[in-house]
């Protein structure tokens, strides 16, 4: 079940990707106009985020995880019924806003619920959050093939009631009863993970890191259905595809890891990431086949898979006790830098597929250099 209610944010960020163009027409707008719906809500769960997480601590789990998802259902439906792109675009906010009450409280019931096998449970519900993207433009696809883009939303909203059910039957827990810890606690703690010596620049890394493939998740659909003019279901399997060389990728990565160290693993998806975005950029500026893009991404997103669980896994090994915290810290930025990606793409636009190219270019050489401003502090 915590599974379940996690991939709704997967879910609501990917399954209306292959209707993005008929979000478009439907509104009498622009493709580049209807991507902003990816970083507004990308903005909106970040802030919601930071909201709910010290009014979880306060109240407890349990009502927040009420709250975002009858939320949700509500603003999935008014989503489905919309007819105009600027309240569309208002109301993606209020979606991730709202459903991040609750999402926010699944790794503290994790915690809970698994005890000293907490990283087990993590582990699982990590595995949902990169299958829920996998299914989540297929399962779009499939619904276009029957219906219209309004029923993608209202799916969303079926999806998030049926939870709220289950959430009103079944999820009980003796933490629910909330306590006393108050903002000024919750936002001391977020003062001491940035002040931790030798992790701004780790955290930094996992930002620019989720940066670059909040470039692609955005650009995607314009770039395969719009510049290479490819099929809603060629868009799906591709961008399956992609996903499935991060799965793959984190697999590797917890095979060797315990080999090589978390920092070795970086430096080098660092450097596979920017060899293979050094590649997209050129296959794009010189105009080459779609097939070149491909090649290209497939080994990129592998290594930006193994840069993120990386950069996280150094970042949370200088805690003990503030684990949850640093993780909400990681979970914010990312969240938060990743709705700068829309606006960047749209301020850059050129009606191909060179700016995307060029922004994951650059996020991974900032990386390149967070990782030598880190070597020299090491060695002063």
């Amino acid at each position: 079940m915590l599974a379940a209610i996690v991939a709704i944010t997967p879910l609501a960020i990917d399954m209306y990707l292959p209707a993005m163009s008929i979000l478009a027409d439907s509104f009498n707008s622009s493709v580049t106009t209807v991507q902003q719906s990816l970083s507004i809500y990308l903005a909106g769960y970040a802030i919601g985020m930071l909201t709910f997480g010290p009014l979880a601590d306060r109240f407890g789990r349990r009502p927040l995880v009420i709250v975002g998802l009858s939320g949700f259902t509500l603003v999935s439906t008014l989503i489905a019924i919309t007819t105009s792109v600027e309240v569309f675009l208002a109301l993606r906010f209020l979606q991730a806003f709202i459903g991040a009450a609750a999402t926010v409280v699944v790794p503290g019931y994790i915690k809970e619920v698994y005890g000293n096998n907490t990283a087990k449970g993590m582990s699982y519900v990590s595995l949902i959050m990169m299958l829920a993207p996998l299914v989540a433009p297929s399962l779009g696809s499939i619904i276009l093939g029957f219906a219209d883009w309004h029923m993608i939303f209202a799916s969303q909203a079926l999806y998030a009631f049926g939870l709220l059910i289950l959430v009103l039957i079944k999820l009980k827990m003796p933490s629910d009863a909330g306590n006393e810890r108050s903002q000024k606690s919750f936002f001391r703690a977020y003062y001491t993970v940035f002040s931790r010596e030798g992790v701004k620049l780790n955290i930094i890394c996992g930002v620019l890191t989720s940066f670059a493939f909040f470039c692609y998740l955005t650009a995607s659909p314009f770039v395969y259905m719009e510049v290479f003019e490819l099929s809603k279901n060629m868009f799906a399997i591709l961008f399956s595809s992609n996903v499935g060389a991060l799965m793959l990728a984190n697999i590797i990565n917890s095979r060797i890891v315990g080999r090589f160290g978390s920092k070795r693993m970086l430096v080098m998806a660092t450097f596979g990431a920017t060899v293979s975005a050094s590649a997209l950029l050129a296959a794009n500026v010189f105009g080459l086949s779609y097939h070149y893009t491909v090649a290209m991404l497939i080994p990129l997103m592998g290594c930006l898979g193994v840069m993120s669980v990386n950069a996280d896994a150094i970042v949370l090994m200088k805690f003990k006790q503030e684990t949850g915290t640093a993780t909400a810290v990681i979970g914010t930025l990312r969240f938060g830098f990743g709705a700068l990606a829309g606006p960047l793409l749209a301020l850059f636009y050129t009606g191909d597929a060179v700016p995307f190219s060029a922004l994951m270019l650059i996020s991974v050489l900032l990386v390149v250099v967070c990782l030598v401003l880190q070597t020299r502090q090491r060695a002063n």
